[in-house]
């Protein structure tokens, strides 16, 4: 018997998939770091979250209600992956990205935010000699044009939350500051809020 792969089924996600298998409710990650954010810092109202493999800004209530959200998961451009390949192309580790990036002399210009064509434009950059420390800070601007612009986009009232892995890298953090002019609270472990959220609400049976 020949499978029809070409017939209209109903697009599910993982999420919906497991609600399935296991006859058990699931919350949107959305609301798991509403929740896990306000937990952390209480008068949150805006969240940033830049993982691996996607970004996203939420903005809520002061009763902690989602207000609105605008979410990139389509392609690595402006999350934790892109600043991964950034970094091996010019021979820092992930870790050392940030710390390095704060010691520039002056700003770049990268135009691109494809990831392989950002990786051709950091290339050429380093052929006509450019120093890769100040290739290294037009790229953490290029994701913070992006993500600041991402957050303007539903609100920039404060305390503003950042969230996730790339939390981690100080001159994220800094440029966010000096784009967003407010102040960014990291929680201690910035990539553990959405976790975080999804316990509670597990725990309150919601």
């Amino acid at each position: 018997m020949e499978l029809n792969t070409t017939a209209s089924w109903p697009r599910a996600t993982g999420r919906h998939l497991l609600e399935v298998a296991l006859d058990a409710s699931t919350v949107t990650e959305i609301k798991a770091y509403a929740v896990g954010a306000r937990f952390l810092v209480p008068q949150a109202r805006t969240i940033l979250d830049i993982g691996g493999q996607d970004s996203k800004a939420i903005s809520l209530h002061e009763s902690g209600r989602v207000l609105k959200f605008e979410m990139n998961d389509r392609c690595a451009a402006g999350t934790g992956k892109f600043l991964e390949v950034m970094a091996r192309a010019l021979g820092f580790p992930i870790e050392e990205f940030g710390i390095q990036a704060l010691k520039a002399k002056k700003d770049i210009q990268i135009s691109s935010m494809c990831t392989v064509f950002a990786e051709s434009e950091v290339t050429s950059l380093l052929a006509k000699g450019e120093d890769r420390l100040d290739i290294a800070l037009g790229l953490h601007r290029s994701v913070v044009r992006r993500a600041s612009g991402m957050v303007k986009r539903v609100s920039v009232e404060g305390p503003i939350v950042f969230a996730g892995g790339v939390a981690r890298n100080p001159c994220m953090h800094h440029l966010l500051e000096e784009a967003l002019q407010s102040d960014i609270l990291v929680p201690e472990s910035p990539q553990m809020v959405g976790a975080l959220g999804a316990a509670l609400l597990a725990v309150d049976g919601k």
